[in-house]
């Protein structure tokens, strides 16, 4: 340590200021299927973090989303939809739910309010009971119905489960989130941020290509085959000038390929497209795709196909 000056005393060494703590936790974000946790996800965050479509049961991953405020930090853990497994994939997806209540701070239990209350939502309350959080409840989708409505639902689930708040929203529309974003901010215990302030997701780029792509196919094919494909990472290469992307769609049945290629291959042609297109929004300035179908019957029950969809256990 270098000398003070004759005649001052020795300085003191810099002690460093505490990072100064904040409101911060994990949030599990849960519900079942198609109750908009994915929606509700991307719009807190503001930015697109789980692919959505009409299809039930399209989130397959947990998905971290990061909430960054000035006085707060959130992190959403958007999971699965609650539902009863019926093969191998269904059980990882809700081994994925459980993980998410079990290391929550605080749980989002999201419910389509404008459908009416059945055997689905009960087998939800009955899985929040199991870890008992602290749960706000969200009754999405009021755009969707009339306000004399909600009542009754608020009335039922407050006998099923001790809620600390009720928060109607619109996660299509952008309404009550605010509202809800300070509910759950305030039952937030105090700690550190986990995340920089500028990290939005936890994903590595190679899965968000993935699952991309996997919206693509999703909405071109739910009529015919909603469930019935994933889609494999094959090449992910980053360049200054461009991204490569090679990809591997998986279907069932040998009657499915031509479903997913489409006359003369225009419908996989456009799936490429429009995956390219949203891709190169995130991985500029340029991105090629090639995407390649293989059949591999009752994949949803291959321990390997469906082990490599869990990006998290490729880390």
């Amino acid at each position: 340590m270098p000398k003070s000056a004759p005649g001052t005393p020795n300085p003191e060494p810099a002690i460093p200021s505490p990072e100064p703590r904040i409101k911060s936790g994990f949030i599990a974000v849960v519900g079942r299927p198609n109750a908009g946790k994915s929606t509700l996800t991307n719009a807190l965050v503001g930015e697109k973090v789980s692919i959505v479509t009409p299809a039930p049961q399209t989130t397959r991953n947990r998905i971290l989303g990061v909430v960054n405020r000035a006085e707060a930090q959130a992190v959403l853990v958007d999971t699965p939809g609650i539902h009863k497994p019926l093969s191998r994939l269904n059980e990882q997806m809700m081994a994925f739910v459980r993980q998410a209540l079990e290391e929550r701070d605080l749980a989002l239990l999201i419910v389509d309010a404008s459908e009416p209350f059945g055997k689905g939502d009960q087998y939800a309350v009955e899985l929040l009971r199991e870890y008992a959080p602290a749960t706000l409840l969200v009754l999405n989708k009021i755009d969707l119905i009339r306000k004399n409505r909600l009542l009754p639902l608020i009335d039922r689930y407050s006998k099923l489960y001790e809620f600390k708040e009720i928060v109607p929203v619109s996660a299509l529309r952008g309404e009550g989130l605010d509202e809800l974003m300070g509910a759950a901010i305030n039952l937030l215990p105090e700690g550190p941020r986990y995340f920089p302030p500028d990290v939005y997701t936890d994903q590595p780029e190679r899965f968000l290509a993935g699952e991309i792509i996997r919206e693509k196919v999703i909405r071109h094919t739910r009529q015919e085959m909603p469930y019935a494909t994933a889609v494999l990472m094959d090449e992910f290469e980053e360049t200054e000038t461009i991204t490569r992307i090679h990809a591997t769609i998986v279907v069932e049945k040998d009657s499915q390929k031509p479903i997913l290629i489409g006359a003369a291959g225009a419908r996989i042609k456009q799936i490429g497209t429009e995956a390219r297109l949203e891709l190169e929004r995130l991985f500029p300035p340029k991105v090629y795709v090639e995407l390649l179908v293989k059949v591999e019957p009752h994949w949803r029950d291959n321990r390997a196909v469906v082990a490599a969809l869990d990006y998290r256990g490729e880390q």
